[in-house]
């Protein structure tokens, strides 16, 4: 009969230790998790419910009357139009300009480079209600309030800072050597940024750009601060329709407009994730 191997007493310990260490970790991403799937279930159970209120019930009656209700020009179909010019206009400015931006603060150096980052972190810490008092007067002076335009341009300067940054961390990891190869070639340097850089940080460029709009599709105070026309409001300040006058709140409808509204985000995701899962496109690029 073979020996009964004995388990050392500390070695029981520390096993027993990781696994309580385990399930502590587990709990907690459990109760993250229920904190971000709750609302969640709460949404997708009062838009199908006739009777709707802050509770998570099952739909008593099931009803499509709340989705019937908000399908209509006024409440979704103009404000989500609105949102899409505002925030992909300005997602799309915005990339393009930090493109512009990071490129030479990523392959060229200054005096100036480091203190030029600095203040462009230091802008991504400015909370945008410190500066909307002074950018509303200017835009009354310059007779940009109440302009798609002007807001697009707003939007797009206040996430420039940040998605500097992010650019240009991400095009830090494209090697140099690839872009001295295409300037021997006779390639100019916004062809080599064009034909080399950007196809090598498709993925980066990917991050950027849904970071950005996502941040712009639910920014409120903005656009609800310069634009004063109600047919050019989007619907992340349109959705204030659904909160009654005397605190009285229509929640089926309410839910019905949310995922609606979150429609547009999750296809972008869907649309540019394929991007995200192979990573940064440098294998074999420095071969040969």
């Amino acid at each position: 009969m073979a020996p009964t191997r004995t388990i050392p007493r500390g070695a029981r310990t520390g096993r027993n230790r990781r696994r309580a260490e385990g399930l502590a970790v587990h709990a907690a991403l459990l109760l993250v998790a229920a904190c971000f799937v709750l609302p969640f279930l709460w949404l997708l159970l009062a838009s199908v419910n006739g009777t709707a209120d802050l509770r998570a019930s099952a739909p008593d009656p099931f009803t499509l009357d709340n989705f019937d209700a908000v399908l209509n020009t006024e409440t979704t179909y103009r404000p989500m139009l609105n949102s899409l010019v505002l925030c992909g206009g300005a997602t799309t400015l915005c990339v393009v300009c930090a493109v512009l931006a990071a490129y030479p603060l990523s392959r060229y150096r200054s005096r100036l480079r480091r203190p030029f980052l600095l203040t462009v972190l230091f802008s991504t810490g400015l909370p945008i209600t410190a500066v909307m008092v002074p950018v509303y007067g200017m835009f009354v002076q310059v007779d940009l309030i109440d302009t798609m335009y002007g807001t697009v341009y707003f939007l797009a300067a206040s996430a420039l800072p940040f998605a500097i940054w992010l650019m240009k961390n991400f095009m830090d990891s494209v090697p140099t050597v690839l872009e001295e190869a295409a300037r021997t070639d006779g390639a100019s340097a916004m062809q080599t940024l064009y034909r080399v850089v950007l196809p090598l940080m498709w993925p980066g460029v990917t991050v950027v750009t849904i970071y950005t709009f996502i941040a712009m599709w639910g920014n409120f105070f903005v656009p609800f601060m310069l634009l004063l026309s109600p047919d050019q409001l989007p619907a992340s300040v349109s959705i204030f329709t659904f909160f009654g006058a005397q605190g009285t709140v229509q929640y089926g409808q309410l839910a019905a407009f949310s995922i609606l509204y979150s429609t547009p985000v999750v296809v972008l995701y869907a649309l540019m994730s394929r991007r995200l899962g192979g990573g940064f496109a440098l294998g074999g690029a420095l071969k040969g």
